[in-house]
């Protein structure tokens, strides 16, 4: 029996909710975008009437108000998003078992082994599109292939209520012509580096060397190899399916910049807190704490170092990005954005004495932060805190935590980062 894979995209998922919320959007040019007084201002998604306007999904929203002076911001609600995005792939669900979410508003099904029950995949991937239009008023792009990679591309080049079939047969007239850049896990600086080469369709990368291609990429370059000529055989993950979490970690683009040590210290607490509550809840300690500061030219540096024994302690966390922070050789540098993450992760439950900690002390420490938690989930965010984090409020006021940055997990199998 061939595979069926579908590739579903929920059309500029965002804004689309925006509308099914309140129709009348659908009548104005309309995007979901951040704040420019909280400095994320860019926008996520746009309507179909914001689009006419040439408004680009990640560009500033200053940039699209000057193309559209007319053009209405809606500030995101992420977790209406979560509710409805996940309606939608109940209706997934309903017609196989391997569904595998791809970011929010992104899936795959395997549908290879439905068509016993429900006839010929293609057809039962339109049924599900039309479904899905029935029940929600939503519109999905998908991609029909015989594997994930080119079921992707699919949805990609196929936006609106549509489908395109990439099989066997035809996969060399369909996507060899597309841009390099197109297929799935070639980045911009990816695509650069094989421009330099050459290779500047999808066709040139599979008529390439695949030996030259692991010389100058490594693994990446062969597997990139591989998928230009059709021979991904990755699995649909089946539902339920959790990746094991490689890392946990939160950042954060300040109000206005972080101008001295003290400053960085609170937005650092926010940040360690919200990394500390987020490790205990999936009952893990790190090993390895690592930070990174962007200046106001986007200048980026980071550093990382290993502690002495397994952490999810706040106190602990922050003391070591502290450390590290002070590793910067810049001096009168102003920071736009920061973040700490934990990684080499341990499901310890008890912890590893050295010669220099106390655990009697560690582990009240860890009671207290709990309880602090706990206060914050019944009670909401702002209702418990430390009163450090209150010398400059304008810096500390967000809740790392409850903010939610959803982006595609990764397509290799194996990790996924908190």
């Amino acid at each position: 029996m061939k595979r069926v894979i579908v590739h579903s995209d929920i059309n500029h998922a965002y804004a689309q909710i925006e509308e099914m919320k309140n129709p009348a959007y659908r009548k104005v040019p309309m995007a979901v975008g951040g704040s420019e007084e909280k400095r994320n201002g860019i926008i996520l998604a746009k309507n179909d009437l914001a689009k006419r306007y040439h408004i680009q999904t990640g560009e500033s929203l200053r940039e699209a108000r000057a193309k559209c002076p007319d053009l209405l911001i809606v500030h995101p609600h992420y977790e209406e998003y979560i509710y409805y995005t996940e309606k939608i792939k109940d209706i997934y669900r309903q017609y196989t078992d391997r569904v595998e979410s791809f970011g929010l508003d992104e899936a795959w099904m395997d549908l290879t082994h439905s068509q016993r029950l429900f006839g010929d995949g293609v057809h039962l991937a339109s049924r599900i599109q039309e479904e899905v239009y029935r029940k929600t008023g939503m519109t999905v792009s998908m991609g029909v292939s015989f594997n994930k990679v080119f079921a992707k591309l699919g949805s990609d080049m196929k936006k609106k209520k549509g489908y395109i079939l990439i099989d066997e047969e035809n996969f060399r007239d369909v996507v060899w012509p597309r841009p390099v850049g197109d297929l799935l896990m070639v980045g911009h600086r990816t695509e650069a580096k094989l421009h330099q080469m050459g290779i500047l369709t999808i066709g040139d990368l599979a008529r390439a060397d695949g030996t030259l291609l692991v010389r100058r990429f490594g693994k990446i370059g062969g597997m990139l190899y591989q998928f230009a000529n059709g021979l991904d055989h990755s699995e649909v993950k089946p539902v339920g399916y959790q990746r094991e979490i490689k890392s946990v970690g939160n950042g954060k683009t300040v109000v206005r910049d972080i101008e001295n040590r003290e400053q960085l210290y609170e937005v650092f607490r926010v940040i360690a807190e919200s990394v500390a509550a987020r490790l205990r809840d999936i009952h893990s300690k790190g090993s390895v704490v690592s930070v990174y500061m962007r200046d106001t030219g986007l200048c980026y540096i980071g550093f990382q170092q290993r502690l002495s024994q397994p952490t999810d302690l706040a106190d602990e966390i922050l003391h070591t990005a502290m450390f590290l922070a002070r590793k910067d050789p810049r001096f009168d540098v102003r920071y736009r954005s920061v973040g700490i993450r934990v990684s080499d992760l341990t499901k310890l439950a008890y912890d590893q004495p050295d010669l220099f900690s106390d655990p009697r002390r560690r582990e009240k420490e860890r009671r207290a932060e709990a309880v602090i938690e706990e206060i914050r989930g019944r009670y909401g965010y702002h209702s418990c805190g430390m009163a450090s984090v209150q010398l400059d409020s304008d810096l500390t006021d967000f809740d790392p935590k409850g903010t939610h940055t959803i982006h595609p997990v990764g397509f290799l199998d194996g990790s996924i980062s908190l």
